[in-house]
């Protein structure tokens, strides 16, 4: 007869992910099993943290109360939740913010957790390790993060190391620059088009089997138009979500399709980029991940503890259990 402490189950890790991007700052906290996530936690709230240091140069004094207020809540949350690690980290606005050291002092005094200032191969490697789930890759893939201040490209071949690099195309960041009317008018998109051709020139060479989208931006472009079977964006799809986009103004967009105004304001721009993204790789197709910086997030902190930056990069190549 096995002992009473024979037949306890070890109960699996729990991590949790918080990023600060742009536009949103999200919570997601998961069980992890091996490769395999099991949410229990998914969350966000809008800060429009980018727009604000556009505008300042800095979070300030109330966006930064705004930020302070939501990781104290996600904290403790995630602790709630048993959370064996809490990661917080931060892209574009805290890059570019000119207070960065002091919100981040004051965060870790606040919560005791750490903000993780993460470069833009950081960014991509995550978003990778996410959409995989720690599992290698079976053929070249090219991977896109539309992020609101910036997005990362990631070329990756199984065997080697990614080449990801990043580039100054953000959604809501070109949609200030860009469009001043409600809808866009097409010279508007026309000029976030040639924007996005532009700066690509920069990402790295490849012929990719797979081209994969992950963040808000592009799960959001799914919605706009007829239900789709599957997670996919043909080029003709974004095309025809960019002239329903010039139809109608973001409120009308958002009732219709359930995203949020804020978002259906910035959805030309996040088309522009996928639709330059899918013709800089000749692919006619762009597959949106469910998954991607945050759930590579969980899955780094658990399976490599403190040491996951370092880590980071084989991470992202996948490993067999």
């Amino acid at each position: 007869m096995p002992s009473p402490r024979a037949s306890v189950r070890r109960r699996p890790p729990v991590g949790a992910a918080v990023d600060i991007g742009a536009y949103s700052v999200h919570l997601v906290v998961a069980e992890v099993h091996g490769h395999r996530l099991v949410p229990l936690l998914d969350e966000s709230v809008a800060l429009g943290l980018g727009s604000v240091v556009d505008e300042r140069g800095e979070l300030g004094f109330e966006a930064g109360t705004r930020l302070l207020g939501t990781l104290e809540g996600y904290a403790a949350t995630a602790r709630a939740q048993r959370a064996g690690t809490i990661v917080f980290v931060a892209t574009d606005p805290l890059r570019r913010a000119a207070d960065a050291a002091a919100v981040i002092a004051t965060v870790e005094a606040r919560t005791g957790v750490a903000i993780e200032v993460l470069r833009h191969e950081e960014e991509a490697l995550l978003a990778l390790l996410g959409v995989q789930a720690g599992r290698p890759l079976r053929h070249e893939t090219a991977l896109v993060d539309v992020g609101g201040g910036s997005s990362e490209v990631l070329i990756s071949k199984p065997g080697a190391d990614p080449v990801a690099v990043g580039l100054p195309l953000g959604a809501a960041r070109m949609t200030r620059e860009h469009v001043r009317s409600d809808p866009p008018r097409r010279d508007e998109v026309e000029a976030l088009l040639a924007e996005a051709r532009a700066a690509l020139l920069a990402a790295p060479d490849a012929d990719p089997q797979d081209l994969v989208a992950v963040g808000g931006t592009a799960d959001n472009l799914l919605r706009i138009g007829p239900p789709l079977a599957r997670r996919v964006l043909t080029v003709r799809r974004i095309e025809a979500v960019l002239d329903r986009l010039v139809a109608a103004p973001a409120e009308a967009i958002s009732l219709e399709f359930n995203v949020k105004v804020s978002r259906a304001r910035v959805l030309a721009a996040g088309a522009a980029i996928l639709l330059a993204v899918a013709e800089r790789y000749g692919r006619d197709q762009v597959r949106v991940s469910t998954d991607g910086l945050r759930e590579g997030l969980v899955l780094a902190t658990v399976h490599a503890g403190s040491r996951w930056r370092d880590d980071l990069a084989w991470l992202a190549r996948g490993w067999s259990l």
